[in-house]
This record gives structure tokens, sequence and C-alpha cells, in this order.
């Protein structure tokens, strides 16, 4: 059994954009700039935000922070992104989610100029990633995964794959990511699916991302599968678990990530790739190569 070191990968990763970004510097160019937004005073979100500009900073890149109040209109969040959008000293916007519910995340997510979204969620970068034309940006979650299979030369070639969740952040961009160039069979199931256990006993390759402590259990599983954790799940005794029995299919997988030190750390890496990605677009710069499937 292989245990998908998350933490490890993206130490690695990290290291290479670290030096990446010092050669920049070397012929003269500015440091890549990631601009984040956080709306309120929500306590996780607070932690995820420190998290992103803290690794920013530790590679070179350039981090600022907007810090605005809940109560804040949705015309005044659209005229700051405005503003953002307008920097030609910003590469990349990020907008924390969630948002306070008077403001229409679709809407935010739109205002944002496709070639500043580090996180993919722009229909233009979704529309990019569906029909592989242009270049776009891949959400981060879902690249963080690839470059997870990558990195331990996990094939997917006509392999089954399964993912349990069907959110716009994970469960449909992976699913287009494993779908390009039609090299693997993919299902994705969701809140609806009847019999969910026939479908993952089917999967090569099974990604969990729905938020349910230990939804996934071992008679789930196939034998010799690829199981992704995506699930981050806090349990009354304060224990991170994720989505998947860990404890008892990690008997039957192949291999499989941990939570937490599984995708996490991989989601995080994920964004400052792209941001280097967008900052070598704005340069005139090929594609960066962790950020392309």
């Amino acid at each position: 059994m292989l245990i998908l070191d998350g933490r490890e990968v993206s130490k690695k990763i990290l290291e290479d954009l670290k030096q990446e970004i010092k050669e920049y510097e070397r012929k003269g160019f500015r440091k890549p700039s990631l601009a984040v937004i956080l709306v309120g005073e929500d306590p996780a979100s607070k932690i995820y935000v420190k998290r992103k500009r803290e690794t920013s900073e530790k590679v070179g890149i350039h981090s600022i922070c907007v810090n605005l109040p809940e109560s804040i209109s949705e015309e005044e969040l659209i005229s700051e992104i405005k503003n953002l959008n307008d920097d030609d000293n910003i590469d990349g916007i990020l907008v924390q989610l969630p948002l306070p519910s008077h403001i229409n995340t679709g809407k935010i997510i739109e205002t944002i100029n496709p070639s500043k979204d580090v996180d993919g969620f722009h229909p233009e970068n979704v529309g990019r990633l569906a029909t592989g034309i242009g270049k776009g940006v891949i959400p981060c979650t879902p690249l963080g995964i690839w470059l997870m299979l990558k990195h331990y030369n996990i094939d997917i070639f006509g392999k089954d794959i399964v993912i349990v969740g069907a959110s716009n952040i994970v469960g449909k961009p992976m699913s287009l990511v494993f779908l390009k160039d039609e090299k693997a069979t993919i299902t994705v199931c969701h809140k609806n699916t009847k019999d969910l256990k026939s479908h993952t006993q089917k999967a090569d390759i099974l990604v969990v991302a729905v938020g349910k402590p230990k939804l996934i259990t071992d008679d789930m599983v196939k034998e010799g599968s690829v199981v992704i954790d995506v699930g981050i799940n806090r349990l009354e005794n304060g224990k991170i678990v994720g989505d998947v029995d860990f404890e008892n299919v990690k008997n039957k997988a192949f291999a499989i990530t941990p939570v937490p030190g599984g995708v996490g750390p991989m989601t995080v890496v994920s964004l400052l790739v792209n941001t280097v990605h967008l900052y070598r677009l704005r340069h005139g710069f090929p594609p960066h190569p962790f950020a392309q499937i």
C-alpha cells in the first residue's frame, strides 16, 4: 500500500517554483504577484488565507491581502476586483469563498479577469478546460490531484475513474481533467446517485469530495485501487478526517491519500503554480508545464 504524500510532493514543487522565480529576478523581471480578497471575519477563511500568503512568500511570490468588512456591498466588492483587474502588477486574483449571503458569488467570479483567475472558476477558464481551446487555468484541487498522480507515475489510460461529488470546485472540473484526450472512462456520482456502492466498487481510481466523514468504507472499494480523499471534516473531538474510512480502506487500496497531508497541500501549491502560470502568460512566456494536463 502506497501513501500518496501531498506534503512531500508539494515541497518539491515549491522548491522548483522558488528557483524559477529567482531566475526571473536574476533576469530583471519583477516577482509574480497574488492578490487575495477576504470578506468578513470567518475564522476558517482567515486561516486559509494566512496559509496561502505564507506559502506564497516562501517561494518568492509577492502577496497582498485586501481585507473587507462583511457588510460590504456587492457593488463595492466588484469595484475592488476591477481595480485589481486594471493593476498591471497583479498577476492573480483570488476571492476567498464562501462570501456573505447578500453577495452573488457567481457574479463575483465572473468579474475577475479570466487572465488573473488563479482559482480557475471563471466560465471562460472552465470552458477552455472543457474544450481544450486556448491557455486556461485549471482549478487548484483537480490540478493538485493531477500533479500528485503524475509524481507517483499513476497512469489513468484506460482506467475506470469514479468521482463522488459533483461540485464546481472539485467534481466537475476533475472529470474534465481526467476526460482530456479520452484517456479514461469517467463516472460522476452525487447526492441523487442510486446505489453508490455499485459504482465505487468498479473504480480503478476513486476520488471522493463530498464532506461526509468516512462515507467510503472498505466494502465500497475495489481491491488494488487508487483512492483520493478530498474531504476535510472536523469531528467533535477535534480530529480531522476525510470522506474515506482510511484505516480500513488502506488495506485494500494500492495507493491512498491521507487526511490531513494528502490533497490539501497539493491544492495550496497548485494555487501558486497557477499564479506563476498567469505571470508567465502575462510576460509572453510559454504556459507553465505544471499547469498543463
